[in-house]
């Protein structure tokens, strides 16, 4: 049978990318590669001048002997340092625990499970986007059990999951409470952002406001692509072969945990609008600053605590945690799924901090704004031309951590030079790498989705998956881009203190 073009080009596309060696290594040989670039670019005298600060930068030689001494005495302190490490340990330590204690899974099943049907697909969609505040509850869980669902009430399985696909991976980026990802994204910002400012600091909070907004547009976006397109193109479901497939309600022991762990919850939100909303309150800032509320900044510490302490209640109520080992055990399981970020980011903060002490980051980004600059592109113009550039980006490398390190160092020093914020360079990365993430072969539940898919689709396939996502994809990408061109616009913070120019 001969191939569509679709099938050619993805194919093409996956054979290019697992031809790619692992991002540890990727970031091993990028670090490498600056070794070699700074002692080259050196010897033919690469200079930049600051455009604020006049300052002028040279390409510092790091196979000197220096250079040579730097590397060996501060590889450690390179790794240890690194901006994202702990603040994505703590955050998981809290959040592993209300994700093993099975607090979050039966939370998605509860919201699917009692849903109104008129508003079953928005809920399935909008429990996706919220699932990314565990690691891969959505893609394990939400999307198989809304097939499920699908099939009871008589509809194509393979739509619901694909609504759920779309929320957990479409609107991998949205959510109305921060996530693991709000502060490893921040933590790389930051990191890049001292290239220009060395006192600059990216809060975890950064796009919250954007994405909060931004949840309710996709949740809606994908709504009415999976009832207008999907729906319709892929008509009704007939297949004798599966039985019907039985979803348990929650049990009283279940609503009973999900109750304390309300309650909890309830009590932390009380503690925190009592410290924060009186002038003199305990947890605002210097002055009475609420922006430089310790809540703000500390909000990692805030998720370690509150997500923690709802996981372990739950834990207790349905007899997962009997005692402190349980807790313990927990704890353990949910740093188990960072050994190989771990490994990552080793390797990635070498490279961070090679292309920091060569320059040759600082000197891209001047040159780079300058050629910008030089194209009178306007801040809407630039903007789409990155999203666009993420998106692609997402195509062929997948894991959005690894992607920024990366591509953080480079842009953010460059939008900086620009007159525009880290927080603004991070927000539109972010659209980038979520829009085509439901067509990428290159995401790492990419072949997962494709089995849930040939449980009801025995010939389903990779063309398959795509063709079906590929309206989302499209929808969100406009949907976005049109919210954050309002959003510019109208000048509305990203985040708590995170403007766009500055």
């Amino acid at each position: 049978m001969k191939k569509k073009p679709v099938d050619i080009f993805l194919n093409g596309v996956e054979k290019v990318g697992n031809a790619l060696p692992h991002p540890a290594t990727l970031f091993g040989i990028f670090a490498l590669s600056v070794l070699v670039l700074s002692a080259i670019f050196s010897a033919l005298d690469l200079t930049a001048i600051h455009p604020g600060t006049g300052e002028k930068y040279e390409v510092i030689n790091l196979l000197s002997r220096n250079g040579i001494h730097l590397i060996l005495t501060h590889m450690v302190t390179n790794f240890t340092e690194f901006a994202p490490l702990g603040i994505v340990i703590v955050a998981m330590l809290g959040i592993g625990l209300a994700e093993h204690s099975g607090l979050i899974a039966v939370l998605i099943r509860g919201l699917v499970l009692y849903s109104p049907e008129k508003l079953l697909t928005f809920i399935i969609v909008l429990a996706g986007i919220l699932s990314n505040l565990a690691s891969s509850v959505g893609y394990v869980l939400l999307v198989p059990l809304a097939g499920t669902i699908f099939m009871a009430i008589g509809r194509h399985p393979i739509a619901g999951m694909a609504a759920g696909f779309a929320g957990v991976s479409g609107g991998f980026s949205a959510n109305l409470i921060l996530g693991t990802i709000d502060p490893l994204l921040a933590g790389l910002s930051q990191e890049a952002a001292r290239l220009v400012d060395p006192e600059y600091i990216v809060n975890p909070t950064a796009n919250y406001f954007f994405m909060v907004a931004s949840t309710f547009v996709i949740a809606i976006l994908g709504t009415l692509v999976t009832e207008k397109i999907i729906v319709p193109r892929l008509g009704p479901y007939k297949n004798s072969e599966l039985k019907e497939e039985k979803i348990d309600h929650l049990s009283p022991v279940e609503k009973k945990g999900i109750i304390r762990s309300g309650i909890v919850f309830a009590f932390f939100v009380a503690l925190i609008l009592i410290g924060i909303l009186p002038k003199n309150g305990i947890l605002r800032g210097e002055g009475g600053d609420l922006l430089q509320s310790p809540v703000l900044k500390g909000v990692v510490a805030v998720l370690f605590v509150v997500g923690g302490l709802m996981g372990i209640v739950y834990g207790v109520v349905t007899g997962k945690y009997k005692n402190d080992s349980d807790v313990m055990k927990g704890m353990s399981e949910s740093m188990k799924s960072l050994s190989a970020y771990l490994v990552l980011v080793f390797f990635a903060a070498q490279f961070v901090e090679f292309f920091n002490w060569s320059n040759l980051g600082i000197i891209l980004a001047i040159d780079g704004a300058e050629f910008i600059h030089g194209m009178n592109l306007g801040l809407i113009p630039l903007v789409l031309l990155f999203l666009v550039f993420s998106g692609l980006i997402n195509l062929i490398m997948g894991s959005a951590s690894a992607k920024w390190a990366l591509m953080a160092p480079v842009f953010i020093p460059m939008f900086m030079f620009l007159g525009y914020t880290p927080e603004l360079t991070q927000v539109v990365y972010r659209i980038g790498d979520s829009v085509t993430n439901v067509i990428s072969p290159m995401m790492s539940f990419f072949a997962l989705i494709i089995v849930y898919f040939q449980k009801y689709d025995k010939n389903a396939g990779i063309g398959t998956l795509v063709a079906t996502m590929l309206p989302y994809s499209i929808t969100f990408f406009i949907g976005w881009a049109i919210l954050l061109v309002i959003w510019l616009l109208t000048g509305i913070p990203l985040g708590p203190g995170a403007g766009v120019h500055l």
